[in-house]
């Protein structure tokens, strides 16, 4: 896992005005809490923590402030639904070596057989997995599967130290051929014959 940095300022002023003030300064609000520790609330710069959090869940990240540095956990990013900028962030403190429960999200790969479709049934899966290294997703190659195939929870390649709670029995992904068709096709020939009449 890359080491992602921020240096982050303590916040002394709350509120809606002063999360305003200080997005319009390019830093975004965040707490950050955990372990014991009573919650810091920091400012933390726009542009650098956007690259950090676009596109990824789960990451972690090295925050500086006071002379302080802690590891901390992503746990929830607030977005402005019309803007989308990132308006608050919470951080959690973990440490190396312990172990953080997190939903990571599952990916399907390749072609299933020719006529089949592919439908997910776990869109994601809550694991234990190490602070440091959190998998980006789980990847489900469904390559040549035929039809009725079921990839369940047991079927799943976790990564090294990663483990999950989930029912070993917990369809993923069922490998099935689409009815639709065949009911379009259904629904053509009734309207025909209805013509006819």
């Amino acid at each position: 896992m890359s080491e992602n940095k921020l240096n982050a300022a303590v916040r002394t002023e709350f509120g809606k005005g002063a999360a305003r003030r200080a997005r319009r300064a390019d830093l975004i609000p965040a707490v950050l809490y955990g372990h014991g520790t009573a919650p810091v609330h920091l400012n933390l710069p726009k542009h650098e923590t956007f690259l950090i959090v676009r596109g990824s869940a789960n990451k972690v990240i090295d925050v500086s402030f006071d002379g302080t540095t802690e590891l901390a956990l992503v746990k929830d990013v607030q977005v402005d639904p019309v803007l989308r900028v990132i308006e608050h962030l919470d951080l959690v403190i973990v440490r190396r070596g312990e172990k953080v429960t997190v939903d990571i999200a599952i990916h399907t790969t390749g072609e299933s057989a020719p006529g089949t479709i592919v439908t997910a049934e776990l869109q994601n899966l809550t694991v234990h997995a190490p602070a440091t290294s959190i998998p980006e997703s789980i990847v489900v190659d469904v390559e040549g599967l035929p039809e009725g195939t079921i990839v369940r929870v047991a079927d799943l390649k976790l990564p090294e130290g990663v483990t999950t709670d989930i029912d070993a029995e917990t369809a993923v992904v069922v490998v099935s051929t689409p009815r639709g068709e065949e009911t379009a096709e259904e629904a053509e020939e009734a309207e025909e014959a209805a013509t006819e009449a």
